[in-house]
């Protein structure tokens, strides 16, 4: 079983800065893409920012600049460091992995997400 779990959310003030971080757990082989999702309340939810396991980036235009993913593939985890933030950021931020993992003696590959950690930004 793969699990990942995200820490890092808070209130803070328009202005101010998070650390976002995810670990996998489980008989993970390895993991590719990495990414962090974000959902507001009526809105669907859409792509913050993803990197690769050659930490290749790719990041949502309105977070250009003031966002920052990184991974640690030791820990089989990734961050997301967010500056500037604003109150359009307010969102519920998701961790997601597409990992290859050991099960029952076969591999298998498998979209995984975690359970969500709430960013409130205050004007």
């Amino acid at each position: 079983q793969v699990q990942l779990v995200e820490s890092g959310g808070g209130l803070v003030q328009a202005g101010g800065s998070l650390r976002l971080s995810c670990a996998a757990s489980g008989s993970i082989l390895s993991i590719n893409i990495m990414g962090w999702y974000r959902q507001a309340p009526g809105k669907q939810r859409e792509l913050v920012a993803t990197i690769t396991n050659a930490r290749s980036t790719n990041y949502t235009n309105s977070v250009k600049g003031r966002f920052t993913i990184s991974r640690d593939n030791a820990k089989k985890s990734v961050y997301l460091q967010m500056n500037s933030l604003k109150p359009e950021d307010t969102a519920v931020y998701y961790c997601n992995a597409d990992v290859r993992y050991f099960r029952g003696g076969y591999r298998y590959t498998g979209d995984y997400w975690g359970r969500g950690t709430q960013v409130t930004v205050s004007s």
